[in-house]
């Protein structure tokens, strides 16, 4: 059996970049939870970890040692003209969330992931 686990983050605004990876992930604000210096989301199916972001003094510095790729397009084999249209409609999603664009990655011919930075600078990928 697995072991349950949280993600935990640190954040210049706990709320507000909770906000954005609800929407990135699907997910929703954790029921009762309820920190002025923190915010949690989780899974609303119970399946995913909880994430929880915690708010500190300094701001981010470097490169994440860690990061999150969100899989639009589900497991393989694909259509690689469905799965770019998913990619992009996402990405496109996430800069409206406030997420900014880095570069695009491909695979060959073919869009392999999209790198880009959420709204407090943490690279993730939309692949």
């Amino acid at each position: 059996m697995a072991t349950h686990w949280t993600l935990g983050c640190d954040a210049a605004d706990p709320h507000g970049i909770a906000a954005f990876w609800a929407i990135a992930l699907g997910y929703v604000a954790e029921p009762g939870y309820d920190d002025p210096d923190g915010a949690s989301i989780v899974d609303p199916e119970g399946l995913g970890p909880a994430i929880g972001f915690l708010r500190v003094p300094e701001g981010k510095t470097a490169k994440n040692r860690m990061h999150i790729d969100i899989r639009v397009a589900g497991e393989p084999p694909w259509d690689m003209a469905e799965r770019e249209q998913l990619i992009r409609a996402k990405a496109a999603e996430l800069v409206t969330a406030g997420a900014t664009t880095v570069r695009e990655e491909s695979y060959g011919e073919h869009l392999g992931h999209v790198v880009m930075l959420d709204p407090e600078g943490n690279e993730f990928c939309v692949a």
